[in-house]
């Protein structure tokens, strides 16, 4: 018996080992693993930009009419850098093509088939709530008339918030569309669309806020003034 009752033991306290060592790993490895991978994909846009290797996007100030397309994103690249000034003066994320699982590992990721960054359409954007860094962890402090301001390199573009967080099921695919009609929009413009899973440690809904895009000027002029301190 004496046995028995010392093996049950030791097997529990092995069991609430692996337990707490996998806590650690979803809560705190993963995190500094995706944090590191998502200042490896900004230094990676701005060696890029750096190197002038930019076309300005569709509807920005940079792109004049007679321009050709500028090119078409690439699944798992980084294009983008988004910034929200309610999250942090700090935050800013990558923003990839494509929402497979392991797009999302290394930032906000662009749901292929909506509308280009600056463009008329509907550009919508997923993001971890929790681990891989926690990118829309405080989603929920999200309001209208906060910005999110985003770059190409070339040009600023600053969305302003009209709807959400509003919450619904991961089936509701209409949230994307190019007129989103439960934000209240009724007529085809540039949106944008920012998502994420609900509850916080869960994924049986998800939250969405809505934005417009209020305003572009080019990089060379600074930044704009919704990130100024």
């Amino acid at each position: 018996m004496r046995v028995i009752v010392r093996t049950v033991s030791e097997l529990c306290i092995t069991v609430g080992t692996l337990i707490v060592l996998f806590v650690v790993y979803v809560l705190f490895w993963t995190g500094v693993q995706a944090d590191g991978v998502m200042s490896d994909q900004i230094d990676q846009l701005h060696q890029q930009w750096s190197k002038g290797s930019v076309q300005p996007a569709a509807g920005s100030t940079g792109a004049s009419a007679g321009a050709a397309r500028p090119a078409a994103y690439h699944y798992g690249k980084p294009f983008a850098i988004m910034y929200i000034p309610r999250l942090g003066s700090t935050w800013n994320k990558p923003v990839l093509e494509g929402t497979g699982t392991d797009v999302l590992k290394k930032g906000l990721a662009h749901y292929a088939g909506t509308a280009r960054l600056g463009e008329r359409g509907n550009f919508a954007v997923a993001g971890h709530r929790r681990t891989y860094g926690d990118p829309f962890k405080d989603f929920p402090r999200l309001r209208p008339g906060d910005a999110v301001v985003l770059t190409d390199g070339s040009t600023w573009f600053t969305y302003r918030i009209d709807k959400g967080p509003y919450k619904t099921v991961p089936t509701d695919v209409e949230v994307i569309d190019p007129v989103p009609r439960k934000s209240g929009y009724t007529r085809p413009g540039r949106y944008l669309t920012l998502t994420t899973c609900d509850p916080e440690w869960g994924h049986s809904h998800r939250l969405i806020v809505w934005a417009h895009l209020d305003s572009t000027q080019p990089v060379e002029s600074g930044e704009p003034r919704a990130l100024r301190r």
